[in-house]
């Protein structure tokens, strides 16, 4: 139960992405005054520039793999020519259309996230916010800049979010030379896109592009692409993007990359002197937080050497008063995360009950075709030592329903603790690998035991019977 105060508690939220958005919802439901500042409109870049359009962009692309697919089921797609014999047709992507869509998508997005927010009684001041001291932010209203507005509280929640890094040898024009929030205006699939970076977003884009009918060179500084991640999820991966044609040029490091002199493409040095020509690229080198200049350290609040927040599991800060959620923080950048630390925080500003988060419960998502799920401890935390446990890897093209639908690429892997044989974690490399992990991040959260997750039923033929067939593979015996 949260506490009772004398009058009405004060929550200033500075950004309205998805941590913003649901700690101005928490503190709305626990009877808080709050106030949600955003200058771009409520969901912010999450919303209007980055997950809702690049994901909606990702569901066109796996559409158009699904089409061609289809053939190896058994359907065939033709027309009729005017003598009556039968002509295949050519698939084409409306790229202008498709990105008509997706922006249109966001927008409403948007609008129904602040009807939510004005429904449940959250004053939204349009403006460029910034703290002045521990308890007010100030808002410029005007276009010039004269116009402010003062906001006290007694809680900040601070959620700015972050912004594609920029490189000054490959700067974004907007027009050849793109970040990912720049690619929604191109008007026709790019012959030749040139990816830099083989990260997350990186690996996403060069997935949804070359299934669009892009050709595909996508530059990576590592030994494979998707660095960090599950080593077997990442090969399988590369595997199929190399089989649909991408080139991965690995270990290769972008020294600059510049728009030709016709201004008809670009030129991708590498720092080994090969040149590498197409006629767009995508910059994907990472992102930077949204924290300079908003008057975070004057208000006491410690940063990391990168401009993050610093923040504990209740999402606060070094000051009392102020919490912080999102990619602004310290904490894993991710919708999903910050939308957690955004309820937390109002949670437990409010005295209200307050579970801190526990990273190795959160699920994520990489949506490359096929996607990957992960949750819980890693593979190579258990080849560390870190963890203690046992691993089992069940590939994907021994299930049933997987045949079926012609999956030939994928696995389910699951880790459960030495001894006990509790669920510690799991990834899944499959079509909607973000929907089948919620089975496995349930008995992560609850400490479930093989057996236990073995004991549930899951449909024949399913997809999530390998998840439960990997189970009992791991039984314990007594």
């Amino acid at each position: 139960m949260a506490y009772e105060f004398d009058r009405k508690q004060r929550i200033a939220v500075l950004g309205g992405g998805p941590g913003g958005y649901e700690a101005a919802l928490a503190g709305a439901q626990l009877g808080a005054e709050v106030t949600l500042v955003e200058r771009v409109g409520v969901g912010g870049s999450a919303v209007l520039t980055d997950v809702v359009p690049s994901k909606t962009l990702i569901a066109t692309a796996e559409a158009t793999n699904a089409i061609g697919e289809a053939a190896d089921l058994g359907v065939q797609f033709f027309t009729r020519s005017d003598s009556g014999r039968p002509v295949r047709p050519e698939v084409t992507v409306n790229l202008a259309a498709v990105n008509a869509r997706l922006l249109r998508l966001a927008r409403q997005q948007s609008e129904d996230m602040k009807s939510q927010l004005i429904k449940a009684g959250v004053r939204i001041v349009a403006g460029e916010g910034r703290l002045d001291g521990p308890n007010r932010i100030v808002v410029s209203t005007g276009k010039a800049g004269t116009d402010f507005d003062e906001i006290d509280a007694d809680t900040l929640v601070v959620s700015v979010g972050a912004s594609p890094r920029l490189l000054p040898s490959a700067m974004p024009d907007g027009k050849r030379i793109f970040t990912w929030t720049q690619l929604y205006t191109i008007d026709e699939i790019p012959s030749h896109l040139i990816v830099v970076g083989s990260g997350v977003t990186g690996a996403e884009f060069a997935s949804a592009y070359t299934a669009l009918g892009s050709k595909v060179t996508l530059i990576s500084s590592r030994d494979q692409v998707l660095p960090g991640e599950d080593a077997d999820a990442a090969a399988v991966i590369e595997d199929v993007f190399t089989r649909n044609g991408m080139t991965v040029l690995s270990k290769s490091r972008a020294e600059s990359v510049k728009v030709n002199t016709d201004g008809t493409g670009v030129i991708a040095t590498l720092s080994d002197g090969r040149v590498v020509e197409g006629s767009h690229c995508l910059m994907a080198v990472g992102s930077v937080p949204n924290t300079a200049g908003i008057g975070l350290t004057e208000a006491g609040v410690q940063l990391t050497e990168s401009g993050h927040i610093r923040v504990n599991r209740v999402a606060r800060t070094s000051m009392p008063s102020i919490y912080a959620a999102g990619d602004c923080s310290d904490f894993l950048p991710l919708a999903s995360v910050a939308s957690m630390q955004g309820r937390t925080a109002v949670f437990h500003a409010m005295g209200d009950a307050v579970n801190p988060t526990e990273l190795r419960n959160v699920t994520s998502n990489i949506f490359t075709q096929p996607e990957i799920a992960t949750v819980g401890w890693t593979q190579k935390q258990i080849e560390d030592g870190i963890a203690q446990g046992d691993i089992y890897k069940l590939p994907l093209a021994s299930n049933p329903r997987a045949k079926m639908m012609g999956i030939k690429d994928g696995f389910v892997k699951l880790f459960a603790r030495t001894g006990s044989g509790t669920v510690i974690g799991g990834v899944i490399v499959a079509p909607h690998a973000s929907e089948l992990i919620a089975t496995i991040a349930l008995a992560v959260e609850h400490r479930l035991t093989v057996d236990q997750l073995a004991r549930a039923f899951s449909v024949y033929p399913s997809l999530t019977g390998s998840i439960t067939d990997a189970a009992r593979a791991m039984h314990i015996v007594n």
